[in-house]
This record gives C-alpha cells, structure tokens and sequence, in this order.
C-alpha cells in the first residue's frame, strides 16, 4: 500500500515538473522578441527585452530578499550580544557581592564582636 503512495508522489512531482517547465518554455518562447520601455531614472527610458527585465527583476528580487533576511538576523544578533553582555555583567557583580560578603563573614568570625565606640 505504501508503495503505492509513493508511486502516485513521485509521479505527481513528475507532472508538475513538466508542466512547469512546458510553461517556463512557451514563456521564453512568447517573451523573447517583444520588447519593452524600462523607466529607471529621469529621461532615461532604454528598450529592453521583456524576457530580459523579468530576470533582472527576479534576481533583483532575490538579492533584495538575501539582504533583508541578512538585516533581520543581524539585529536579532546585537540584541543577543547584548543581553548575553548585560548577563554576564550582572553575574560578575554578583560574584564580586558574594565574595565581598564571604571577606565580611569571615572578619565577623575572626573579631570575636569587637565595636569601635567613640
């Protein structure tokens, strides 16, 4: 029964595969001789093939998608550097609490309750 499952995946992954790529044919095939204005600053409209500013657009995109991502884990990097810093900042001053504390019991315990009165 399994095998068959995975039969019918296989095979559906095969079709849309193909028909992706039927697609992705017939586009390449229907976009590569029109052409098309591409406005990017003032007076400056060169023509393009449209085959050609789709791509652009897509790894555009893509490179775009690369740095946000990018963005985003580096200031979720400084936050966490910052707070591992405020830890480990907090921890030392509690160490340095304790051992201060630890140095207070033991002149206690070694001055037998002396007082200095005026």
């Amino acid at each position: 029964m399994s095998s068959m499952w995975l039969k019918i995946k296989i095979w559906t992954k095969v079709v849309i595969f193909a028909l992706v790529a039927v697609y992705l044919l017939i586009f390449v095939l229907k976009n590569n001789d029109r052409t098309v204005q591409f406005w990017y600053w003032y007076n400056r409209a060169p023509e393009a093939s449209v085959l050609l500013l789709v791509t652009l657009s897509f790894l555009f995109g893509v490179v775009v998608a690369v740095l946000v991502r990018m963005m985003f884990k580096t200031i979720n990097q400084v936050r966490e550097m910052r707070n591992r810093s405020r830890t480990e900042r907090l921890e030392r001053e509690v160490a340095d609490m304790k051992t201060k504390a630890a140095m207070l019991q033991t002149r206690g315990a070694n001055g037998g309750g002396e007082t200095l009165h005026s």
